[in-house]
């Protein structure tokens, strides 16, 4: 359960990151911000299994 919801945490915020990317700059802005975002979306996936789900 810990991989599924890491995985939808990165797959939910990189998506997040990218359309604020876009709307804010160019790919390479998208680019960046998604990446961000999909470590942010990492972290929640994480606590959300560890303290919900665990």
């Amino acid at each position: 359960m810990n991989r599924l919801c890491i995985f939808m945490g990165m797959i939910v915020f990189g998506w997040i990151g990218w359309w604020i990317g876009a709307k804010v700059g160019g790919i390479m802005t998208a680019l960046w911000i998604s990446s961000l975002g999909s470590i942010v979306g990492v972290y929640v996936g994480w606590r959300i299994n560890r303290d919900y789900l665990s």
